[in-house]
């Protein structure tokens, strides 16, 4: 199965992503990973990108969409894949396009989770990080000499700079003006799901799997 996901930004795409992953045994595909192991691994494609990032510039979308597309060519993407985090915009969905006309890839779904602006504002500003493993948690379970309970590290959650409330809202701003129309892009593309992000996180799942069919 192929697949994208798409929402806002704090939504809950990465969490969705990896369970629908190892549900259905296909390879998670987040574009910061990839980019960052291709520039790790030095491939050419990375050297590439690591020379534009020292400059502190971004990544064309033309390079990406190399990266992406070595990637979707690779064994562990034979039984499928979902990508989380491309496209953002309706250059990179053009060009995904022509990546899954060169391979041939078959029925896209493309699942997106909604939910009201002023929700994931509330949601991403009341949450901390795991500075050891990167799990996630709401502000107010995260108690006094707190152990956490995926990597067993202790008073090591802490907010991100990016979590802030006024830094969400420019995030935001960007995803409507950007990233929003890509949904529309995909209306006669793909077979579109809508799923109400706002509910518990088994709860979206089992919704994203009863419309996966």
């Amino acid at each position: 199965m192929r697949i994208i996901i798409f929402g806002a930004p704090g939504v809950g795409k990465g969490t969705q992503a990896k369970i629908i992953a190892a549900k259905l045994n296909i390879a998670h595909i987040s574009t910061g990973d990839i980019l960052r192991a291709a520039i790790k691994n030095e491939t050419e494609l990375g050297l590439q990108a690591k020379a534009i990032v020292e400059r502190g510039e971004l990544v064309p979308d033309t390079i990406v969409g190399a990266i992406i597309k070595d990637t979707l060519q690779e064994v562990r993407c034979k039984n499928g894949f979902i990508l989380d985090g491309y496209p953002r915009t309706i250059a990179q969905a053009e060009i995904l396009s022509n990546i899954f006309r060169e391979l041939n890839t078959e029925t896209i779904h493309l699942v997106k989770l909604r939910a009201k602006d002023e929700i994931i504002i509330d949601r991403i500003s009341n949450r901390l990080v795991c500075g050891v493993c990167g799990n996630i948690l709401a502000k107010n379970l995260v108690t006094e000499h707190f152990v956490c309970p995926n990597c067993k590290a202790e008073e090591s959650y802490y907010k991100r700079k990016d979590d802030d409330e006024e830094v969400i809202k420019r995030r935001l701003k960007v995803y409507h003006e950007q990233t929003a129309p890509v949904f529309h892009y995909y209306a006669d593309k793909a077979h579109v799901i809508e799923i109400d992000g706002t509910k518990n996180i088994d709860e979206i799942s089992q919704d994203i799997f009863a419309k996966l069919v």
